[in-house]
């Protein structure tokens, strides 16, 4: 840049000086954190003594994403109430009709449900087979089923118990305990012994309360 008088000549003169001096000071700060830098690690080095790097025998690669924790106490707590809920003891028969065929119906449940039941108007979403079940492996599998049924939205389900041919005495002992059993599940409202090509006498055909998921 030329001068083209005394004053630009001194206009340049301090631009130049203010350069120098902001260099200066970049640099000072520059050498300043480097010694403080250097004055850290020294420190950790007298604090803890010689260090020698670990060597590298290789490493774990753990999933990002870690699995779901398994809500035991939940399931503890369902199948205790599950236990609860379906006693060997209750008395239902009292509850049945008994008119040509057996059903049942909650107070309220008009007789045009059980007729719609046994004559097939709702169709038979899911079954669940409990031949050869001991009477508690029954009753646990039964109120699984029922109540996963309703959580799903299911309406009719069948129950199949069979006809007690193979008990001790020919006598259905699971076949009444499932009637009971049922019409303690406050998610049943009404059940029918099936039509002879849905398992007659062996079966009953259950309808279900409307989920509120449904």
């Amino acid at each position: 840049m030329k001068a083209k008088s005394l004053q630009d000549l001194a206009a340049i003169r301090r631009k130049l000086a203010d350069d120098q001096a902001r260099a200066a000071r970049e640099a000072a700060e520059r050498r300043e954190a480097e010694r403080k830098l250097r004055s850290e690690q020294d420190l950790f080095v007298r604090a803890a003594g010689q260090v020698t790097r670990l060597p590298d025998r290789g490493r774990a690669h753990l999933p990002h994403d870690p699995p779901p924790p398994i809500a035991v106490q939940h399931q503890l707590d369902e199948q205790r109430v599950l236990r609860e809920s379906m006693s060997d003891d209750f008395d239902f028969t009292t509850l049945l009709d008994t008119d040509d065929a057996l059903s049942f119906r909650r107070p309220g449940v008009g007789t045009d449900v059980t007729r719609k039941l046994r004559k097939g108007d709702w169709r038979i979403q899911r079954e669940i087979d409990l031949h050869g079940l001991r009477t508690d492996d029954a009753r646990e599998a039964l109120g699984s089923f029922i109540r996963e049924a309703f959580k799903q939205g299911l309406r009719c389900v069948r129950v199949v118990h069979g006809k007690g041919l193979g008990s001790p005495g020919k006598t259905p002992v699971l076949k009444g305990k499932v009637q009971g059993w049922l019409i303690q599940k406050n998610e049943v409202l009404a059940f029918v012994q099936a039509r002879p090509a849905e398992g007659g006498a062996g079966a009953l055909v259950v309808l279900l309360q409307p989920s509120p998921q449904s």
